[in-house]
């Protein structure tokens, strides 16, 4: 299979480098920025909307770029790589995602041109506390008075939710899932915002009677089209993992040269180079699957059993190489002044977006039974 990217893509990989480099290539500018809310630089969202990229995967009659999603991953993958805290996957590939799939003309319209342009930051409002990252909602609820939806029921964590202008919210209808659009400023809406281990935003988003707006022109259960938003932006984040975890190893081979024991580099015992080999193989085998994943999101072929697969092996990856960076580094791996542990915790916290390795396990191994079999070799 042909992982190879295009003249264009290649140089679109190093537009967006460039531009992050110069905004987080100091992991301290980082550190000042996400200690003061909304916990990412406007600015620099401001620039990746000058570049395009807050449209990328949007028709262009919607005010978007028409790009695939292998654009989308080029750039997920720049942002892992020196830990940008911009909600690139979190606007554009989820909340965005369902409104390019499920949005009126006209919603498409108004939502996608203003996030295209850096205008309006959307946010999905979906986890509910006791939740396990089911793909309908739980306990919110809508009910409609007269033609007038209004919601009720509180949302948590929502990723980057007290700074949206913006909130894509699921609920329910009569037992049934539907997605409802929501002004940051609302009545009725309460926003609670928090800072997270590795830096990002959430917040508690409670509705009482909060004025809704259906998303889409139909009644019908919107579950399934939450799973495969959800499965599409689970692959962007393997691409954002992938990002962080080769900048987790190239850290770990430069400090294993440098870093003398004994009067010789550590590169030169021969464990530890066994270990940081390690490191590259899951890095591989993640990276191959992942963007195997993404080819199937290009093809609309199964998204969801791919990106679970995608989601497993990245998991994996993601803790082997974040354990291993910290522990290879010695003391020094574990403070909070040294960028590997920001790394590890950064690849934690994907790891628990949308569903971790063990939850995407036992939803393969229980598909097992559906799988078409072969004959063994003679």
């Amino acid at each position: 299979m042909e992982f190879s990217y295009d003249d264009e893509q290649n140089g679109l990989r190093e537009a967006v480098s460039a531009l992050l480099a110069r905004a987080y290539g100091d992991s301290e500018q980082r550190r000042r920025v996400v200690g003061t809310d909304p916990g990412f630089d406007e600015k620099t969202w401001g620039q990746l909307a000058e570049m395009g990229l807050l449209g990328l995967p949007f028709a262009e009659a919607d005010g978007g770029m028409g790009a695939g999603p292998v654009e989308v991953s080029i750039v997920a993958e720049e942002i892992g790589r020196v830990l940008a805290p911009e909600p690139f996957v979190e606007a554009v590939v989820l909340a965005g995602g369902l409104v390019a799939d499920l949005g009126t003309d006209a919603q498409r319209a108004e939502v996608l041109g203003a996030l295209a342009e850096g205008r309006l930051l959307p946010a999905f409002a979906h986890t509910e506390i006791g939740s396990r990252w089911q793909a309908s909602a739980q306990s919110v609820t809508a009910t409609e008075d007269g033609g007038a939806w209004r919601l009720t029921g509180v949302k948590e964590p929502v990723p980057h939710g007290a700074r949206a202008d913006l909130l894509v919210v699921s609920a329910l209808v009569d037992g049934a899932t539907r997605l409802f659009l929501v002004p940051g400023d609302a009545e009725g809406l309460t926003r609670t915002g928090y800072r997270n281990h590795d830096g990002t935003r959430s917040a508690k988003v409670a509705f009482a009677g909060t004025p809704a707006q259906p998303l889409g022109a139909g009644t019908a259960d919107q579950t399934a089209a939450i799973e495969k938003a959800q499965a599409r932006a689970r692959v962007a984040y393997g691409h954002e993992a992938l990002g962080a975890m080769e900048t987790a190893l190239t850290t770990t081979a430069e400090y294993l040269k440098a870093r003398k024991q004994f009067g010789v580099p550590l590169n030169k015992f021969q464990s530890l180079t066994f270990r940081a080999a390690d490191m590259y193989v899951s890095l591989e085998l993640a990276r191959s699957t992942v963007m195997w994943a993404t080819l199937v999101v290009d093809a609309d072929g199964d998204v969801v059993a791919a990106a679970d697969r995608a989601r497993l092996q990245a998991s994996r990856a993601s803790r082997h190489i974040g354990k291993e960076a910290i522990q290879l580094h010695g003391g020094i791996g574990v403070t909070a002044e040294y960028k590997v542990g920001h790394y590890t915790s950064r690849l934690t916290a994907i790891d628990h977006l949308l569903g971790d390795g063990d939850w995407a396990l036992a939803r393969l191994a229980g598909s097992v039974g559906e799988q078409q079999t072969v004959d063994a070799l003679q």
